[in-house]
């Protein structure tokens, strides 16, 4: 399975980039395209600046996009995206494939004092479900937010679903470098799976503070080994995952069986 991660910064209404990456993406037959958090949008802190009926206007207008290119690409495109529904505002991951589009709303989210986005999207509270689960040639994927990796609870819900590959978008900033290294090293062994991470790049600058998004977009394998890696600047990353890995992983381990022979 080919795919790929586009890190960028925040795109606002255009799309000339997006054209062209994915056009490049085509041509080396990449089946999966992931963008990070906060490219198609404006950043969290911006948005609570915005009305609503221009961020209404800019979803539209992204999606639109995103649909045609995944048409007209033959791709699939896991896009995070702000929408509006009846004048409420909700956080979700879309994915466009060539023929239809679905929408994956963002389950848990971020609740601090600096960065509450539960307090500002219109997301409901409930109880964890699965994320949004697809299957291309067979290969299984499943799509969440990036601090939804945080939570066994997330986790758990993929336990009995054997997942190739964990697409996860993200906005990483400040100094968590290293921990979201570890973080998601540990889930792609512990599940056996592939994870494939998109990180956004640029800067969001709030009185004297800056939020340095640094990108640090990577492919995890099923063994927890950093296989790819982008630095801090745009780019596109394309990979390649193999189901035969993820079997193998989870023969060598056997972490799943383990647990079988228990219940």
């Amino acid at each position: 399975m080919r795919a790929a991660v586009l890190q960028l910064p925040a795109q606002g209404m255009s799309s000339t980039k997006l054209y062209n990456y994915i056009r490049i993406a085509s041509k080396q037959n990449v089946k999966v395209l992931v963008l990070g958090e906060y490219i198609l949008n404006p950043f969290f802190n911006e948005l609570r600046l915005m009305s609503i009926s221009m961020i209404k206007e800019q979803a539209l207008h992204q999606s639109k996009v995103l649909k045609d290119l995944a048409s007209i690409y033959k791709m699939t495109i896991i896009a995070p995206l702000v929408i509006v529904k009846k004048k409420l505002v909700y956080k979700t991951i879309a994915k466009f494939s060539p023929s239809s589009s679905s929408y994956y709303n963002q389950q848990l989210l971020i609740n601090y004092t600096h960065w509450n986005e539960e307090k500002f999207f219109s997301n409901e509270k409930k109880k964890i479900k699965s994320p949004l689960i697809f299957k291309i040639d067979n290969f299984k994927f499943a799509v969440m937010n990036g601090f939804e990796l945080h939570f066994d609870e997330m986790l758990a819900t993929l336990n009995a679903k054997n997942i190739d590959c964990i697409l996860l978008p993200s906005v990483s900033t400040f100094d968590s470098f290293h921990r979201w290294k570890i973080l998601i090293q540990s889930r792609s062994f512990i599940h056996n799976c592939y994870i494939l991470r998109a990180n956004r790049i640029g800067e969001y600058k709030n009185k004297d503070i800056s939020w340095q998004f640094y990108g640090d977009s990577f492919l995890c394998s099923p063994n927890g080994e950093i296989l790819e890696h982008l630095g801090d600047r745009e780019e596109l990353m394309i990979v390649d995952m193999n189901h035969s890995e993820v079997i193998k992983a989870r023969r060598l381990w056997g972490f799943k069986e383990a647990i079988k022979k228990r219940v």
